[in-house]
C-alpha cells in the first residue's frame, strides 16, 4: 500500500493550478497566470524532487486500472496527475488524468471536486490544443456544478472563456456568462479582464470602456490596465 500511494503523496504536494484560466490573446500571459495562481489556495513547494516520468506515470495508471473500485486512489491520482500535468504545461500529462477522473466519476457521480477537475482537464486540454471539443466536454462538467451553485463565479467564468476560446468564438455567449458572473460579484477582476476584451471584440467600446472603468476603481495597480486600453482602441487589430 505505501508503494501504490508514493506518487500520489509526491504528486499532491505539487502546486496545484486548477482550472480553465488561459489566456489566448495578446494581454501578458505573465499576468495572467499570476491571476491564475491567485485563484488557487493550494500551496507552493519545490518540484525539483517530483519530476516524474512517463514510466512512472503509465505505472501508477496501470495500478489505477488493477485496483478500479478504490474511489480514493482514482480520485486523487487523478487530480494529481491533473495538478503536474498543469503545472508542466502537458497535455499530454492531463489526458492521462482523465483515466483515473472519469473512473472516479463513474464510482460516484456526486463528487463535485472530481467534476470540477474533470472540467478543468478538458478546458486546458482545449486550450493546449486548441482543440474545440474539449472544449465543448468541458461544458458537460460546469454545466451540473452551476445547476448545483448557479452563483459560482470561478466556474461560470470558465464556462464563459470556453465560448471565448472556441475557433471561432461564440462571443455573445462569453458575455453572457461574464456578465452572470459580475452580477453576483462585481469586484471579479479575472471576469472583468475577459468581459473588456469581449465587448471589445464585440464592437461595444463604450460598455468595454464603463467595464474597464469599473476595472480601475477596484485596483488601479491592475497591471492588464493599459494593455486592455489598448485592447478597446484597436480590437480589430488584436
Amino acid at each position: 500500500m505505501q508503494t501504490r500511494h508514493y506518487l500520489i503523496m509526491v504528486l499532491v504536494g505539487i502546486l496545484g493550478i486548477a482550472g480553465g484560466f488561459l489566456l489566448a490573446n495578446k494581454l501578458n500571459r505573465s499576468e495572467f497566470e499570476r491571476m491564475r495562481a491567485e485563484s488557487e489556495s493550494a500551496r507552493t513547494v519545490s518540484t525539483s524532487d517530483a519530476d516524474l516520468s512517463t514510466e512512472e506515470i503509465d505505472q501508477k495508471l496501470e495500478e489505477a486500472r488493477e485496483s478500479r473500485d478504490d474511489i480514493q486512489f482514482q480520485k486523487r491520482l487523478g487530480i494529481s496527475l491533473y495538478r503536474f500535468g498543469t503545472m508542466k504545461r502537458d497535455a499530454a500529462v492531463i489526458e492521462k488524468a482523465l483515466e483515473p477522473l472519469k473512473r472516479a466519476n463513474e464510482l460516484d457521480p456526486n463528487d463535485k471536486e472530481v467534476i470540477s477537475t474533470l472540467g478543468n482537464a478538458y478546458f486546458d486540454i482545449g486550450y493546449f490544443k486548441k482543440d474545440n471539443e474539449s472544449l465543448a466536454r468541458s461544458r458537460e462538467f460546469y454545466g451540473p456544478l452551476l445547476s448545483a451553485r448557479p452563483d459560482d463565479v470561478e466556474t461560470r467564468t470558465d464556462l464563459g472563456l470556453t465560448y471565448f476560446l472556441t475557433e471561432p468564438p461564440d462571443l455573445e455567449e462569453a458575455a453572457k456568462h461574464f456578465e452572470m458572473s459580475l452580477a453576483a460579484d462585481p469586484k471579479h477582476e479575472k471576469t472583468l479582464q475577459f468581459y473588456i476584451q469581449t465587448l471589445a471584440k464585440l464592437d461595444r467600446a463604450d460598455k468595454a470602456k464603463l467595464a474597464l472603468a469599473t476595472l480601475k476603481e477596484i485596483n488601479p495597480r491592475n497591471p492588464a490596465i493599459a494593455e486592455l486600453a489598448a485592447f478597446i482602441d484597436k480590437p480589430a487589430q488584436q
